[in-house]
């Protein structure tokens, strides 16, 4: 793997925020945008740092490192559930050290970030949001996580040695990643103000959701817009047809720009 460059003299950053770009779906724009609210909303030092498959279009401030390898055999029309993700637990992730927050690409970060790197934890994870046929899960969701880098090798080489089985048992990774942490007594949650869902949590209920515009939940830190609504969809009021109605999410041009 390619190390990190130190300079002589320079203490070596500590903080990093990881993301990780792969095939198509998201362009080097969601990069720079997640990499500009990143700046504005955390103080003092930190590296940003994109996994990727192609580094092209991505801004200068971005250290772009290739993605480890994982070797995932897909069966035809298997969808890959973001399988890719548990590389971040390299036991040697291109000489990084010290604690990393990883963050998904089709975030907006509304609030400060100092948060992130302080709450008292091993390893922090977003609780999946609660619905009514999912309930006293113990799963997380990883749009927003944190760790040690390096500490953790075992998930992934647990993954590699046993990749049918894992993929067999657990329907994504974030199922798996939690699994394993909690059977190690190391997981731990956000407190739940924080990573809000925007599709759960900043949409106006039905049927106000016709006349009133969605908006940031209070003391929420980064929206989070998992499924097939992104910003840019939100922002044009867009929505497939298992979505509910939204009017245009206007405070997005608020944050989400680079």
């Amino acid at each position: 793997m390619t190390a990190v460059e130190t300079k002589p003299g320079v203490a070596p950053v500590t903080r990093h925020v990881l993301c990780m770009k792969w095939g198509t779906k998201y362009g080097p724009d969601y990069v720079n945008r997640l990499y500009a609210m990143v700046r504005r909303h955390l103080s003092g030092e930190f590296s940003f740092v994109c996994l990727t498959d192609d580094s092209e279009g991505i801004r200068s401030e971005v250290r772009c490192f290739p993605i480890p390898p994982l070797d995932l055999e897909l069966a035809p029309g298997q969808v890959d559930r973001a399988w890719k993700k548990l590389t971040t637990f390299e036991h040697d992730l291109h000489g990084l050290r010290g604690t990393a927050l990883f963050v998904d690409l089709d975030v907006v970060v509304v609030g400060s970030l100092d948060a992130f790197f302080e709450q008292p934890g091993e390893f922090l994870i977003i609780h999946d949001y609660e619905r009514p046929w999912r309930r006293r899960r113990i799963t997380g969701n990883s749009s927003v996580y944190r760790f040690e880098l390096g500490a953790h090798p075992d998930v992934l080489a647990h993954f590699r040695a046993n990749m049918d089985a894992v993929q067999a048992q657990y329907r994504n990774e974030q199922t798996y990643l939690s699994d394993f942490m909690y059977r190690k007594g190391q997981l731990a949650y956000w407190p739940e103000a924080w990573c809000p869902s925007f599709k759960y949590h900043g949409i106006p209920t039905w049927p106000t959701n016709y006349w009133r515009e969605p908006f940031v939940p209070p003391d929420a830190r980064i929206v989070v817009f998992h499924g097939e609504c992104n910003p840019p969809d939100a922002l044009a009021g867009r929505r497939n047809r298992r979505f509910r109605f939204i009017r245009p999410a206007r405070w997005i041009t608020q944050f989400w720009k680079a």
